[in-house]
């Protein structure tokens, strides 16, 4: 499989008055396309960072990324806005719906900015609905659906313009244990199903452990790198039973 995404000795270092913050040190990072990755570390360890930076919210103060085999890493803020809209989907822990909005006029926002019409919009704004099993939902707002019908509102949303990546930031930590199973499947069907990429920022060990890769972050860079068949050093060196 080729890279969708690649950091190449990526830092960012955050300029607070006379404090300098360095949130990542030299990160370099591959993700597939086609994979399910996840990246864990302790709180401090870059991890929000490094998602912020594979996403395009945030650009490198030094370092390369390609999206694409092309550098992306010195584009202005305008074009970045475009690659986000049409090339990656982001889930947020936060869900980040807007309270005043349907989760069908929810989902269709994203689609406003890439110039499709009303109709197609609604269109694909069900179809992504009834995909993620709330096509009964759709007039409902965020405050008359619980905290898992949200987040797969979120996640239907970040769906809706058909990016080639997902990017997910604590998907489960705002949910109880079986909502957040039921979370992760679905995260795990849309990559079965529809080979989409998808990146995990989480702190969950048995989530990171459903996942192809686990990228292991301290001090802004990755330290150890988990595949498949070493599942079982993970859980050693991690502690998990």
């Amino acid at each position: 499989m080729k890279n969708v995404i690649e950091l190449q000795d990526v830092w960012k270092i955050y300029k607070m008055g006379e404090v300098e913050v360095t949130a990542l040190r030299g990160l370099s990072l591959n993700i597939k396309r086609g994979e399910l990755i996840s990246i864990m570390g302790k709180s401090g360890s870059g991890k929000s960072t490094s998602l912020n930076i594979v996403g395009c919210l945030d650009v490198p103060t030094k370092g390369k990324i390609y999206l694409d085999g092309k550098d992306i890493s010195k584009l202005h803020e305008s074009d970045l806005a475009v690659i986000r809209g049409r090339k990656i989907g982001f889930i947020f822990q936060q869900f980040n719906l807007i309270g005043t909005l349907s989760a069908l006029e929810n989902i269709m926002m994203p689609m406003m900015f890439q110039n499709i019409s009303l109709l197609k919009r609604k269109e694909r704004a069900i179809e992504v609905l009834n995909l993620v099993g709330l096509g009964n939902r759709m007039h409902h707002r965020p405050n008359q659906m619980s905290g898992g019908e949200q987040q797969r509102v979120a996640i239907a949303r970040s769906l809706v313009n058909d990016p080639e990546v997902l990017l997910a930031d604590e998907p489960t930590g705002n949910l109880d244990l079986k909502t957040g199973e039921q979370i992760l499947q679905l995260l795990k069907n849309l990559h079965n199903k529809y080979k989409k990429t998808v990146v995990i920022v989480t702190h969950d060990k048995d989530i990171a452990k459903e996942t192809d890769r686990i990228c292991y972050l301290e001090d802004g860079r990755v330290i150890k790198t988990f595949l498949d068949g070493k599942i079982k050093t993970f859980k050693e060196e991690l502690g998990l039973k």
